[in-house]
């Protein structure tokens, strides 16, 4: 496979880019330490242009992942080339060295790319001297390659001129026996191997070897033996593989100097003309266990400017310029590396059923032999019965004269000599297992065959080597083969039925490991890695993304680059917390309370609280908050920042994270799920009724000590004229209400209880207090209960629905009367009204009697209609306050630097989460898996999820073992689990905070 560049590649890149020209720097990243991509724009277009180190330079449309801080080079970089404009692209001379000027004069900067050994990438100035070099070397004593040292220019190769024919005679004078013809022209010409080969083939030289040296003289041409012996194999072996001929002298160099002459034509045309591109592809079989339909993976193999005659009749794909050949080359490296372990993969699962099978085959085969071999022991001892039991009562006689075992062999080579047939057939003896090997052979066979007796093949001859038990007779010896033979007949019917039945598990687990390679292989293929993943992140459960640092450069950089105006900076107030931040999707509304508290929880639990296991709180500021810039005009450190103004504190919480799967929709299933998490509002709660909610408000505004409601809404005065005054200095912002936040862990609700900035005059104050009760209505977000809790709720809830009809009437009376009965007969007060009276009289003073009477109707009412209409009417009294713009202070301000090419937009984020989803349904068309680790209130509708707590177990383990919970799963379907497959172990547990609990139904028997 092709790698890098050659001179003819850079030739013909160096002429087309030649219009990215005039272009300006408008930022650099580092994709690895080798790999640099330059973004530049134009009037009108943008271009990537990426660079790596002894490789290659081109244009590109691929994203590239970048690293998430730059490097040291890419920081030099930026500080000389940013903004400047690419004056000049050349090749240094004919070598592999290009130079890209930046800026014109002393403001010049050079980037010098080498593309050659180990390669280089270098800064110079104007003068060529090196601010920044990515590999410092010393070549020789002299040329040394460093910091503040001059880049040598005339060690580029000059470009040569077309070889003279005498000049080619005497380079082919000095070859040695046996050398290839394009290993002659490689030093005489500028260019590299391919176009060698191209022009050595189309002029019908690619086959013509050197074998021979001239005369001084030049007369005639004698064949001379160079080199040494195994020079010489190495040659010849060379030299069979191909067909080759001697190149002749006279003929062949005319024919030699054609072919240079196009070649140099061909060089011309590429510092004059765009070239197209090609990618030379190499067809790989598709192992199958379907012979029928084979299948094709076309593995990209070189690219190259120009189709040379050497690939013509192969596998390409054509472009329509080099540059996109390229791009697409090593845009899909990574894919065709996960092609080729796919069909590694592949051929490794069959070439297993295939060794399954030669097995159970080799097994049967031994099994029929053993069984041929006794049965025809066991009849040559029956044929041979007379001369067996004379060789066996022979050998026991001596063994009873007590003669030792030496003395019996002996006994038996002399009766062998003198011809005696008993002695003859005694082939070997094993007195230490009390046997005897006898040479046996079928005397019923004609004479014909008995001519061969030497020979103890079976099945071919007639004599068979026989070992016979001596504590046994003929007879018995016989019966013992024969049960030996059924034995093995036993054997083998039980090898092939268990065979069977294992043969058909192994195709059966070879057809799903391959379906299951094919299935992640595609999957991994189709996975977009998102822009957010590289950090902590969560989708809240009304549809906000929110991010936070893992360490203190991604929290710098998640504060300078992808906070917003309208984003809101979360952060726990303890120490070393992770900088958390959630992109407000729309710069006119406010982030909603459940939000917030869900992102306070995600700062808190990425902190050290988590292993401490120690509840703090966590509060949030607005983005023009956030400043680099301490009080004294110091510049803070990495990751620390200094907020100025009032911090909003959340509610302490509990460490609770959840470990979640999102899947990738796709676009045509994206709008059937796009109201999964938003943020629901009064009419969308259909869980809770509109009147029991409203009547619950009531008595809890009435009676405090009650606490007949999960929604408390509480507006005092005093509380309202402290935040004016705080607030007064900063007018401009918007007015985000202050949230405090109750949740109730055993019944999964949440309590909203909001304080807003209301104005110094009554009616103004009235109007606000109406809106903000309604709105506070319309945004308390209710968690679906536990199913065992949600009968005890609804049950609780109609209690408290008759207590409140039978009170209403009193609390009507109580509100009218209670503030002048007790006014006139403060002596008759009960222990407590006093203060009670108090707060009543703070709380409606400035309500008039058609506000009390609307406000009466709508709890006495009943339905939705009229609950809407007694609203509206309500709501008619109320001034409508257009939010203000938020104050943008140019001392606090934090610089953010955006890369464009990334997807950080409000409305990208939209499209991105709105196709992610957390409740699939069957009929979906899923694409990939993205795991996810939230606060565990955000995952709550999620058909997987498993519950995080802090504890001693390991992220892996706990990672693990949520997999195969998630696949196992009654209601997971096979493409889910397909899917579950192609996630990486290591992926799902990278968000994890720490040691872990696991926690979720059945979970003993997953662990087990």
């Amino acid at each position: 496979m092709k790698t890098r560049f050659n001179t003819y590649d850079i030739v013909c890149a160096v002429t087309e880019l030649q219009k990215l020209v005039g272009m300006r720097v408008n930022q650099i990243y580092d994709i690895d330490n080798k790999t640099y991509l330059i973004r530049l724009q134009g009037t009108e277009v943008k271009t990537m242009l990426i660079m790596e180190s002894g490789i290659r330079f081109h244009s590109t449309a691929f994203e590239w992942p970048k690293n998430m801080a730059p490097s040291g080079f890419s920081m030099k970089l930026r500080k000389h080339l940013k903004n400047k404009r690419l004056e000049k692209l050349q090749q240094l001379g004919a070598d592999r060295i290009v130079d890209f000027q930046f800026g014109v004069g002393e403001a010049a900067y050079h980037i010098i790319l080498e593309l050659y050994d180990r390669g280089n990438i270098i800064l110079t100035d104007h003068e060529l001297t090196i601010l920044y070099i990515l590999r410092p070397h010393y070549e020789g004593e002299e040329v040394r390659f460093a910091v503040r040292e001059k880049y040598p220019t005339n060690r580029a190769k000059e470009a040569s001129n077309l070889p003279t024919e005498e000049e080619l005679r005497e380079a082919l004078n000095q070859t040695p026996y046996g050398e290839n013809l394009r290993r002659v022209l490689m030093p005489l010409v500028d260019c590299g191997p391919a176009v060698i080969d191209h022009i050595l083939v189309k002029h019908k030289l690619d086959n013509c070897v050197v074998n021979f040296n001239k005369n001084e003289d030049g007369d005639g041409a004698t064949e001379q033996l160079e080199g040494s012996k195994k020079g010489r194999k190495q040659k010849k072996k060379e030299m069979s593989k191909v067909a080759t001929r001697p190149f002749e002298m006279d003929t062949d160099i005319p024919t030699l100097m054609e072919a240079l002459k196009d070649m140099y034509k061909l060089l011309s045309d590429g510092r004059t003309d765009t070239s197209k591109g090609y990618i030379i592809q190499k067809a790989e079989e598709k192992p199958s266990s379907d012979a029928a339909n084979v299948e094709h993976f076309y593995q990209n193999i070189e690219y190259h400017p120009y189709l040379f005659a050497q690939y013509e009749g192969q596998p390409m794909a054509s472009f329509n310029t080099f540059m996109l050949a390229v791009d697409e080359f090593y845009s899909k490296m990574e894919g065709q590396k996960i092609d080729l372990k796919t069909l590694q993969q592949e051929r490794e699962a069959l070439k297993k059923l295939s060794n399954v099978k030669k097995d159970h085959a080799k097994r049967l085969e031994e099994l029929t032999k053993v069984q041929e071999v006794d049965k025809q022991k066991a009849e040559l001892i029956t044929n041979n019965q007379s001369l067996v039991d004379n060789a066996i009562l022979a050998i026991r006689s001596s063994l009873a004269r007590q003669m030792s075992w030496q003395d019996i062999h002996e006994l038996v080579k002399a009766a062998q000599a003198n011809g005696d047939p008993v002695a003859s057939a005694i082939k070997q003896l094993k007195l230490e297992v009390n046997h005897i090997s006898l040479t046996l052979s079928d005397p019923y066979q004609t004479a014909e065959n008995d001519s061969d007796s030497e020979s103890e093949a079976v099945g071919s001859t007639q004599s068979l080597v026989v070992d016979v038990d001596l504590a046994l007779s003929a007879w018995a010896n016989a019966r013992k083969y024969y049960d030996q033979k059924r034995n093995a007949a036993q054997k083998e019917q039980k090898t092939i039925d268990a065979s069977e039945k294992a043969l058909k598990n192994a195709e059966r687990k070879t057809q799903q490991t391959l379906k299951d390679v094919r299935t992640i292989s595609t999957i991994s293929k189709v996975r977009k890695v998102y822009w957010f993943e590289k950090f902590y992140w969560f989708i809240s459960s009304e549809n906000y993304l929110v991010i936070g640092g893992r360490d203190a450069q991604q929290n710098e950089l998640i504060v300078k680059r992808y906070m917003r105006s309208s984003d809101i900076y979360v952060h726990a107030e303890i120490q070393g917390a992770s900088s958390v931040v959630i992109r407000n999707n729309s710069s006119t509304t406010t982030v909603p309370p459940k939000t917030l508290l869900e992102a306070g929880t995600m700062a808190i639990c990425y902190s050290v609280a988590w292993d401490a296991k120690v509840v703090t709180n966590a509060y949030w500021v607005h983005s023009d908050q956030v400043s680099k810039t301490a009080p004294t005009g110091e510049y803070l450190g990495t990751g620390s920042f200094m907020i100025r103004g009032k911090k909003n504190f959340l509610p302490s919480c509990h460490l609770i994270m959840g470990l979640s799967l999102l899947f990738k929709l796709e676009d045509s299933f994206i709008e059937k799920h796009r109201g999964d998490r938003k943020v629901r509002s009064f009419e969308d709660e259909n869980q809770i009724d509109m009147e029991e909610h409203l009547k619950q408000l009531a008595i809890e505004n009435e009676e405090e000590n009650r606490n007949a409601s999960n929604i408390e809404i509480e507006l005092e005065n005093d509380e309202n004229a402290q935040v004016k005054e705080e607030t007064s200095d900063s007018e401009s912002e918007v007015n985000f209400p202050d949230t405090e936040v109750k949740i109730e862990h055993d019944t999964g609700k949440i309590t909203v209880r909001s304080e807003s900035i209301t104005e110094s005059n009554n009616d103004a104050e009235l109007k606000i207090v109406t809106e903000n009760l309604l709105s506070a209505i319309e945004e308390a977000t209710i968690i679906p209960a536990a199913p065992s809790r949600r009968k005890l709720q609804q049950n609780s809830k109609k209690r408290k629905e008759e207590k409140a009809r039978k009170t209403q009437n009193e609390l009507q009376l109580q509100q009218q009367n209670s503030v002048e009965n007790q006014s006139k007969n403060p002596s008759h007060m009960k222990r407590g009204q006093k203060g009670k009276l108090k707060k009543i009289k703070a709380k409606y003073k400035d309500q008039d009697d058609e506000e009390r009477e609307l406000r009466m109707q709508i709890l006495k009412s009943s339905g939705k209609e009229k609950v809407a209409a007694l609203e509206q009417k309500l709501v008619q009294n109320v001034v409508t306050l257009k939010p203000k713009q938020p104050h943008h202070n140019v001392e606090q301000k934090v610089a953010v630097d955006i890369d464009e090419s990334e997807e950080v937009s409000g409305g990208v984020d939209t499209e991105i989460l709105d196709s992610l989803t957390g409740v699939p349904a069957d009929e979906d068309e899923l694409l990939f898996a993205v795991p996810v680790v939230a606060p565990y209130q955000a995952l709550q509708n999620y058909k997987y999820k498993v519950k995080l707590t802090p504890g001693t177990g390991k992220r892996g383990r706990a990672a693990k073992t949520s997999l195969t919970m998630f696949s196992k799963e009654k209601s997971c379907t096979i493409r889910e689990k397909d899917l579950l497959k192609s996630i990486r172990e290591e992926a799902l547990a990278r968000n994890i905070p720490g040691k872990v609990k696991l926690s979720a139904p059945q979970l003993q028997k997953f662990k087990k």
